[in-house]
C-alpha cells in the first residue's frame, strides 16, 4: 500500500500493529437487561458469543448498516462466513427492506454452493424477523439465531467488520451516488478477503485461511 507518498505491505503494517499490544476493535459487552421470555421463544440466541467455528459454512452471520451519499443515504448488507471471517456476500440498496436482505442471501447461497444445516445470526431487525426471511431459511434447511436485545456484542464480529470498513474506506470519501458506493463495496470486499490480515487468523486473509482448510480436507 501507499500512502503519504510511503510504500508499505499490509502485512508489515499488521506486524508493527501487533507488536503495539493496541487493544481490539469490538463492540463493548452492555450490562445484562431483563429478558422477555416470550422474545427470547421468538428469536433465540443459539451462537451465544461463539464466534470460531471449525469449518465454513457452519455459522454466517449478517448486518446492515447506512452509507451517506450527499445528503441522503443508502445501505449495505453483509453476510459473513465466520471460520474465516469472509464475507460472502453483500449489496448495496437505496431501501432497508426484507427483499433487500432475501437478494443477498440468495448471492451467499448461491456463492457457497447450497449449503444445509448452516446457523444464520443477525440481530433482530425487521428484515431478519420477518415472516418471508424466516420462511426463507426454513426452505434451505437453516437455523436462524439472534443477538439479544441491546446487545450488539452477540453481532461482534459483523459490528467489528462496520468499523473497520467505516475507518479504511467510507470515512476517507465522499459519494456522489450509489454506483461508486457498489464500486467502492466491491474492491473493498476484494482487498478484505484477499489481502487483509485478519488477527482471528492468525495474520492470515480470510481467502487464504479457508483455502488452506479447504485443501487440507481433500
Amino acid at each position: 500500500m501507499t500512502e503519504y507518498g510511503t510504500n508499505i505491505s499490509i502485512g508489515r503494517v499488521y506486524r508493527l500493529v501487533k507488536g503495539m499490544q493496541l487493544p481490539k476493535m469490538s463492540t463493548i459487552k452492555p450490562k445484562s437487561l431483563a429478558v422477555n421470555a416470550e422474545n427470547e421463544l421468538l428469536c433465540p440466541n443459539l451462537l451465544k458469543q461463539q464466534f470460531n467455528p471449525h469449518a465454513p459454512n457452519q455459522v454466517w452471520v449478517s448486518d446492515i448498516t447506512y452509507i451517506k451519499i450527499g445528503k441522503r443515504f443508502c445501505y449495505l448488507c453483509v453476510i459473513i462466513d465466520l471460520f474465516a471471517r469472509k464475507i460472502i456476500a453483500y449489496g448495496v440498496d437505496h431501501k432497508m427492506n426484507t427483499e433487500f436482505v432475501l437478494s443477498v442471501f440468495d448471492k451467499a447461497y448461491a456463492a457457497r454452493h447450497m449449503p444445509d444445516n448452516v446457523m444464520f445470526h443477525s440481530d433482530r431487525g425487521t428484515q431478519y424477523t420477518s415472516f418471508e426471511f424466516r420462511q426463507k431459511l426454513d426452505q434451505v434447511n437453516f437455523v436462524q439465531s439472534f443477538s439479544a436485545k441491546a446487545h450488539p456484542f452477540d453481532n461482534a464480529v459483523a459490528e467489528s467488520f462496520f468499523r473497520f470498513l467505516k475507518h479504511e474506506e467510507i470515512n476517507r470519501r465522499s459519494f456522489a451516488n450509489i454506483h461508486q458506493v457498489d464500486l467502492a463495496m466491491f474492491e473493498y470486499m476484494h482487498f478484505y478477503n484477499t489481502q487483509r490480515p485478519h488477527s482471528a487468523n492468525n495474520g492470515l486473509t480470510p481467502e487464504f485461511k479457508e483455502s488452506l482448510f479447504l485443501h487440507s480436507n481433500l
